[in-house]
Parts: C-alpha cells; sequence; structure tokens
C-alpha cells in the first residue's frame, strides 16, 4: 500500500513538473492575453505572430481626449516594416511574467516611419486646440511661495486652480502617439507646494539675507543699512532674487536733500569775488535714484558685500541722463574747472583747476523772454568742430548757420560759437532787440572768430556753464 501511495505522487509530481515546463515554455514564446502594441491587441500570440498582425493592421489615426474624438485622419498603414522584427522579440521579453498575467499594458514600438508621421502635428495641434477651448474660463493654480517681509522669512500656501495641464498632456500625446488611436486624459494643473524643494530652497535663500548689513558711500561720506532699512519685501525665483526696495525711499530722499546738487541753487564766487546765489533751473548736477539704490543695496545685501558706492545710482538731466558733477565737492559742488558768464558784464571766463586759462568778450541772447540767454548752471553737453546751427528767426522763418566751433549747454539750443557774420560787439549789442549782425542773439554766447577756437579748447563735455 505505501509502495502504491508513493508511486502514485511521483506520477502525480511529474505531471505537475511537466505541466509548470509547459506553461514555463509557452509563457516564454507568448505574449500575456491583455497585452497590445501600438494599440493593437496580442495576447497569447508569438512574436512573430504579434509582428504580423500589428504590421497588418491600419492604423486609424483617431484621438480622443476625455473620452471625445477631437481628431479623425485619414487610415494608413501600420509603419511596421521587416526591419522592426527584432523589436517584437525585445517587447515579448519586456513583458514576460513567469506566471501568465492578466495586467493590461501597452506596448509602444516606434519606427523611424512612426517617428515622422504627417499626421502628427496635426494631431498635436487638434490637442492644443481642444486643450484651450476646455480652458476657457478656467483659473490657473498659484505656486507656494516663499516671502521675506518686515525681517522674517514665512511661506505663503499654494492655491489650486481649474485649469488643464497643457505640457503634461503634450507629454502624455508624445507617449502614446505611436498607437493608431491616442486616447488621452486632460489632468488639472498641480501648483508647487510649500513642501516642495523648489519652496523650500527659497526659503533659504531667503534667510540668508536677514541680519545682514552694507555700508552705502556718497562721495566723501558714508551711510550704514541693514536688511530692513533696505529690503521692505522679497522673493527668490529660478536662482534670483526680486526685492521691493521701497523700504530705503526716505533715506535716499534725505540723502539728496543734503548732498544732491540737481536742481538747487549754488553758492558761487564770481570773477570779481562777488559771492552769488544761482537759480535753480539750469541742468548741471546729479541726484541718487531711490529705485537704482535700493536694487544696489538689496543686491550687495544678497551677494554679502560689505560696502558699495552710489555712483552708478545717479541720475541728471539735459543731453545726458547720468548726472553731472558727481564726486566733486569743492566750490560748493561746482568744482575748480568751470566756465562763467557775466550777462551783465557781456563776458565769459574759462577756468581749469581753479585757474583762469582764457576769458573774451561775448554777446548773448536778445533781452527778451524769447531769445535771452537762461540763468543758471548748466554744463557743457557736447562740443563739435565745425558745425551747423539751425532754427527759427522770431517771425518763424528758419535759419541755418554754418560756425566752426560749437559748445552747447542748455537743452534749448544754447552754447558758446564763433560769429562771422556779427557786426556790433559792443556791451550794449544784446539790449538792441534780435538782429543776429547788430542785437543780441536768439540765447547763444557768441564770441569773435578769433576767440572762438581758444574757447572750444579750454571747455571740456560736462564741465558747469555759471550763467547769471
Amino acid at each position: 500500500m505505501q509502495l502504491r501511495l508513493k508511486y502514485l505522487i511521483s506520477v502525480v509530481v511529474a505531471l505537475l513538473i511537466v505541466l509548470l515546463l509547459g506553461a514555463g515554455i509557452h509563457q516564454h514564446i507568448h505574449f500575456n492575453r491583455n497585452t497590445t502594441i501600438n494599440g493593437v491587441p496580442v495576447g497569447g500570440l508569438t512574436a512573430k505572430q504579434a509582428y504580423n498582425k500589428v504590421k497588418g493592421s491600419k492604423r486609424a489615426n483617431q484621438v480622443y481626449l476625455n473620452g471625445q474624438l477631437i481628431y479623425q485622419g485619414k487610415a494608413t498603414n501600420s509603419g511596421i516594416d521587416s526591419k522592426d522584427r527584432a523589436k517584437f522579440d525585445q517587447a515579448l521579453k519586456k513583458q514576460m511574467t513567469f506566471f501568465p498575467s492578466s495586467k493590461r499594458q501597452n506596448i509602444l514600438i516606434w519606427t523611424d516611419e512612426l517617428k515622422n508621421d504627417p499626421q502628427s502635428a496635426a494631431k498635436k495641434q487638434a490637442v492644443i486646440n481642444r486643450l484651450q477651448q476646455l480652458n476657457q474660463g478656467r483659473r490657473a493654480p498659484v505656486d507656494a511661495y516663499a516671502v521675506l517681509e518686515h525681517g522674517k522669512v514665512k511661506l505663503v500656501a499654494a492655491k489650486a486652480g481649474t485649469k488643464y495641464d497643457q505640457a503634461t498632456l503634450l507629454k502624455q500625446f508624445n507617449r502614446r502617439a505611436a498607437n493608431g488611436t491616442v486616447r488621452l486624459t486632460a489632468k488639472r494643473q498641480q501648483p508647487l507646494s510649500a513642501q516642495s524643494k523648489t519652496v523650500q530652497n527659497e526659503k533659504k535663500q531667503l534667510q540668508k539675507l536677514i541680519g545682514r548689513s552694507v555700508t552705502y558711500k556718497v562721495e566723501d561720506k558714508t551711510y550704514h543699512f541693514t536688511t530692513t532699512d533696505v529690503i521692505t519685501k522679497a522673493t527668490y525665483h529660478n536662482g534670483r532674487y526680486q526685492f521691493d526696495t521701497s523700504a530705503i525711499d526716505e533715506k535716499i530722499k534725505k540723502i539728496n536733500q543734503a548732498q544732491a546738487t540737481l536742481g538747487r541753487a549754488f553758492k558761487f564766487k564770481t570773477h570779481d569775488g562777488k559771492m552769488i546765489t544761482t537759480n535753480q533751473k539750469g541742468t548741471y548736477g546729479w541726484k541718487i535714484s531711490a529705485q537704482r539704490a535700493g536694487q544696489t543695496l538689496a543686491q550687495a545685501l544678497a551677494a554679502d558685500k560689505r560696502e558699495v558706492s552710489a555712483d552708478h545710482d545717479i541720475y541728471g538731466i539735459g543731453y545726458t541722463t547720468r548726472g553731472t558733477g558727481y564726486g566733486v565737492t569743492s566750490n560748493d559742488g561746482i568744482g575748480g574747472t568751470y566756465a562763467e558768464l557775466s550777462i551783465a558784464d557781456q563776458h565769459a571766463w574759462f577756468y581749469r583747476d581753479g585757474k583762469c586759462v582764457f576769458d573774451a568778450d561775448v554777446v548773448t541772447g536778445a533781452n527778451n523772454p524769447q531769445n535771452e540767454t537762461p540763468k543758471g548752471v548748466w554744463y557743457i553737453m557736447y562740443q563739435q568742430s565745425p558745425s551747423v546751427l539751425r532754427g527759427k528767426n522770431n517771425n518763424g522763418s528758419n535759419y541755418t548757420s554754418k560756425v566752426q566751433y560749437w559748445s552747447q549747454f542748455t537743452n534749448s539750443g544754447c552754447g558758446f560759437h564763433d560769429a562771422s557774420w556779427r557786426k556790433n560787439w559792443s556791451k550794449t549789442a544784446y539790449l538792441n532787440g534780435d538782429n543776429v549782425a547788430t542785437g543780441g542773439s536768439h540765447g547763444c554766447a557768441n564770441m569773435h572768430p578769433s576767440d572762438a577756437g581758444t574757447a572750444y579748447h579750454a571747455l571740456q563735455v560736462d564741465e558747469p556753464v555759471i550763467v547769471y
């Protein structure tokens, strides 16, 4: 009895081994039952059979989005040929399991023909167009972010949206485009969460700013600012800081009131030693831009610099907007190199490093509101030799005058130049109307041709011209 039982057990075991071996061999050379290749069912087929079936199938060239057909193209051949045969053997190995599996899976086999599908662009555009329709009226999500305010870093939570994510959908399309029928599911855009690596890095970078300080050098004076003095609000995105620096505005305003020269009156000692106060209408001088200064200081704090200069933060008006006279602190900001023009004396003096290097008689603008030479502190905007002066006479007619030397110092077009046409060089010529030969000029400082060249070379661009 025991021998018979042992014999039966041996037979059963042998049969099981044979069945397992048979199943294993079958499993090794056949696709699992719910496997598809490029959307074509190949379950239970060998690699060769699957190749023949897929190769012989037509591509429907359909695209579905959220279950709706959005593209129907002309049916085409499968795009599979003999050179793709080995890819089916590889596909079989890829999906093979030891035991039969009912898991659904679609294997993509890309070929040169499929990669160059002539309908691919139209399919993709159909996806984009339909998604844009679906997104009308939908709300985009808002990423979480870190922000520095009032000296502290806080995290602002993300806000969910209802808008579908086009980038993700197109990636989905690109992965499945080898299928004859492409089925896509639109998903909503997902915002960055406060716990994401990106937002946590933003927090880390902003925390570096806390407790830092920087010295701001304005000409010969220094000012000390902390992070809270400079930065009202800061964020960090894509490797760069963004700063709101309105906190510094009032402090820059006070620095300008104490040091800036643009738009203020100057105390000036004339050639004969008299002290005068100029008007405020000239263009000479500089001011600090609060917006530029804020960014300069904020970027210095970000880089942990201990000192920065204001020289790149100044601005001016007139021909150049970069400002003039920054760094000049002597002679009430005018310095020792300048031109002095007295309308009462009808004379000009040219100084270089505190020394008068030339002086000459001039005829200034006619003594009327249209032509008088404007008083104030201006600067030499540019020089040109020779030059052609163009403008309008008081009667509206145009004039054109060739000159050998031209140095402009006002926005309205006044400057020093030779006047070969002038016949009256008296001290009172400017009081005799606006006849260019015998009266005042149109506003310029007319000079004898014999003096104009020396004056031209005694001047330099950006130097102040004091008209009084």
